[in-house]
């Protein structure tokens, strides 16, 4: 009867080995994708700007979001076999609050602006972020894997896998604090390098990259909203059960606190 309640059942059999196997999948391809990035994608001199080279792979959003994708992936994996799954759990193991809270800050918003912004930029002017020389020297499989399956493995996973997601002032704060970190690695690199990481910045003047850099931030933010919402309304019966199940614990607590202050008076009237 407890295992009906908690709507659990949808974790094991064929279900639950399914959504092993994805985060298996994406893991493997986003560490394999990191790994080929840095060991055989090398661009020559002519193709490099001045002052390129500082700040290496690690100057673009896409390699931070796509170590921050295989560090995600593995974090599920393991959740599979050390952690839970479940609705409800008697105890919320910490690399279970640890993947929920990473989807929200982290892992679905920085993901699908990756991928959005980065080929609709493509569909205006590829020149502004990816020039067509680049195709040479950057395999199209791993553009796919860095710009595109980022977004599909993140809808897999806020369909398949359930999660309660953070306080909003807490999830937003970390989102916050990972973009903000990149926009001073994005200055930092300008100052030491002399360049935009970004062609696209190239041809903005300061106001203009103000309102940029403001407008992406506030699509992060919206991304994060998106994906809350789209969690809250594919998972709305669970949501309810683990309210149930949250407000009967809370609601027992203090029944039993009850029962030991009487305990504790009667023994003081004897």
């Amino acid at each position: 009867m407890a295992k009906s309640k908690t709507n659990d059942g949808y974790q094991r059999g064929v279900y639950g080995a399914l959504c092993k196997l994805m985060h298996l999948i994406a893991a493997v391809q986003f560490s394999y994708a990191i790994y080929y990035d840095f060991k055989y994608v090398h661009f020559p001199p002519e193709m490099q700007r001045p002052g390129g080279e500082f700040g290496g792979k690690l100057k673009f959003l896409t390699v931070w979001d796509a170590i921050l994708q295989a560090l995600y992936f593995t974090i599920c994996l393991l959740n599979d076999f050390i952690g839970t799954n479940e609705v409800a759990p008697k105890r919320m193991p910490v690399i279970r609050r640890v993947k929920d809270y990473m989807l929200a800050a982290f892992a679905f918003p920085v993901a699908l602006n990756v991928g959005v912004t980065f080929w609709t930029l493509m569909a205006i002017d590829r020149e502004l972020v990816f020039p067509k020389a680049l195709d040479a020297v950057f395999p199209g499989w791993l553009n796919h894997v860095m710009h595109t399956n980022i977004v599909i493995f993140m809808v897999l996973e806020i369909c398949t896998s359930f999660r309660q997601y953070p306080s909003r002032r807490s999830g937003l704060a970390g989102l916050g604090i990972f973009m903000a970190c990149y926009l001073v690695w994005l200055h930092v690199v300008h100052h030491f390098g002399g360049i935009w990481v970004y062609p696209v910045l190239d041809v903005l003047n300061f106001p203009q990259r103000i309102l940029f850099f403001a407008v992406s931030l506030v699509f992060c933010v919206g991304l994060y909203l998106l994906g809350e919402f789209f969690n809250n309304l594919i998972w709305t019966k669970e949501l309810k059960q683990l309210r149930a199940a949250t407000g009967a614990g809370a609601m027992s607590q203090p029944t039993m606190v009850d029962e030991k202050s009487a305990e504790h008076l009667k023994m003081n009237v004897v």
